[in-house]
């Protein structure tokens, strides 16, 4: 039996999973804090790593890294950190990324070019923020990364970085279409050419550990997830995490002009586009800090409230929002009266406001031909029972709940399963699911658009 092994550079923790390469069996898991920051120094990751997989890489014959998409890893001629790396969940591009979005020509510019129109998530905006706003630093900068990128370099202890079209088509200067980079683009937001890493092939093996294993290229967390859940066409995903992500299998590209959806590459050859939005699982840890009770009782109380909440309504941009692109926003909770003002409407509106948030985003991959036929449900937030409970009853699609796996080390270690083994596909590795139903609400997600659209201007 060959054993493989994935790893999720994610925001809070890095992840381990090692498989069995011919089934996927997970065998054996570790996992280590990361500190709450939008800033961090890599070695961190490193340290974290070291960490989650102590005791687990024996006999493991293969390695692949996912990691969180976005980020920006800037080094020096050495290949020396030259700054903590900006994470995804940094907003301080807000400025920009709008004054970039405006230089190429506007949104559709972009989506045509790069297959998206960057928010302040996106590596190329906090290429200009760092080049404006530390511009000593910006000057010993030769070459930019991502975080799966440089987490892999580590691991194969040498200094020849390598990515993959998944990931690298989150950093908004390489095209999915084109399958190219734009160093154009990056020439445009950071006044010069930087080196970025080579783009290596989906089941590729870009060198091996100082211990033997195989690497496989990596990828995006959103990539991995994709493989780990073995999506296929009609399949979309709804991730309830620290962010929230929706996204889909295509066999065709998608541009959308007006940036709610982002038209990345998958791990595969071919394309995911994909719907974030900023506030997720933690609209309802913060809920239960509101209420002062544990998660659990949030969920009870939701399930106690009638859909609709009694008229209450919460849209959750408690960390501002990147779909729609509204990065100094608030949160607002709307209808608010003597008659509704119970624990269980505002936890009931917690949930709904967040879910409806994400069946925006599937709305949009609709608009774009992306086939909706069946929605699976991950992520931290999809153990809970209101999430499952209401889900089906606002996204439009039979939902189905897979078993709690680390899915995106699981789509890592699959890819280094591939990269082990060859061949066009990479291996089937099954996927047990079960079941979500719910009567649906429509009446929750108009009274929902209705506010959204009302309280823009408001919240801009």
């Amino acid at each position: 039996m060959s054993v493989v092994a994935g790893v999720d550079l994610a925001t809070q923790s890095t992840k381990v999973v090692v498989c069995d390469a011919d089934t996927g069996e997970v065998l054996r898991t570790g996992q280590a804090p990361h500190p709450d920051a939008t800033e961090l120094e890599p070695a961190v990751w490193w340290d974290a790593f070291a960490a989650a997989s102590e005791g687990l890489l024996d006999g493991v014959a293969a390695i692949g890294v996912a990691g969180q998409q976005h980020g920006m890893v800037c080094l020096d001629e050495r290949g020396e950190v030259v700054r903590p790396a900006l994470l995804w969940n940094d907003t301080r591009s807000a400025d920009a990324a709008t004054d970039l979005v405006a230089e190429l020509g506007g949104p559709a510019a972009w989506a045509r070019t790069v297959g998206s129109v960057p928010v302040a998530s996106f590596t190329v905006t906090k290429l200009r923020w760092f080049a404006r706003t530390e511009p000593k630093l910006a000057d010993r900068t030769v070459s930019v990364v991502l975080p799966h990128d440089w987490l892999t370099d580590a691991l194969r202890g040498d200094s020849a970085p390598t990515t993959d079209r998944g990931d690298a088509s989150g950093t908004g200067y390489w095209s999915p279409t084109m399958s190219t980079y734009r160093m154009d683009i990056v020439e445009l937001a950071f006044g010069r050419e930087l080196a970025v890493p080579r783009v290596a092939g989906p089941a590729e093996v870009v060198g091996e550990t100082t211990g033997g294993a195989l690497l496989s290229a990596g990828t995006g967390d959103n990539m991995a997830a994709a493989l780990g859940l073995g999506l296929r066409p009609g399949d979309a995903v709804v991730s309830i995490g620290t962010s929230g992500t929706v996204f889909a299998v295509a066999e065709h590209p998608v541009n959308d002009p007006s940036g709610a959806v982002a038209g990345f590459a998958d791990a595969t050859g071919r394309y995911l586009p994909l719907v974030c939005t900023l506030n997720a699982a933690r609209v309802l840890s913060a809920t239960a800090r509101l209420l002062g009770v544990p998660l659990s009782t949030v969920d009870k109380l939701a399930l106690d409230a009638e859909p609709g909440a009694g008229g209450l309504t919460l849209l959750p941009y408690l960390d501002g929002e990147r779909t729609p692109n509204l990065p100094a926003a608030r949160g607002l909770l709307a209808g608010l009266t003597r008659a509704n003002a119970s624990p269980a409407n505002l936890a009931r509106a917690a949930v709904e406001g967040m879910l409806c948030g994400l069946a925006d985003g599937l709305d949009a991959l609709r608009g774009h031909g992306v086939p909706v036929e069946r929605i699976l449900l991950i992520g931290g937030g999809s153990g809970s029972m209101a999430v499952r409970t209401i889900a089906p009853a606002l996204f439009g699609a039979p939902v189905v709940v897979p078993e709690p796996i680390e899915y995106v080390a699981l789509g890592a270690a699959r890819q280094a399963a591939w990269a082990l083994a060859g061949g066009p596909e990479p291996p089937t590795w099954p996927v047990a699911v079960h079941a979500a139903d719910a009567e649906p609400t429509e009446e929750v997600r108009e009274a929902y658009g209705d506010i959204r659209s009302r309280a823009r201007d408001l919240l801009s």
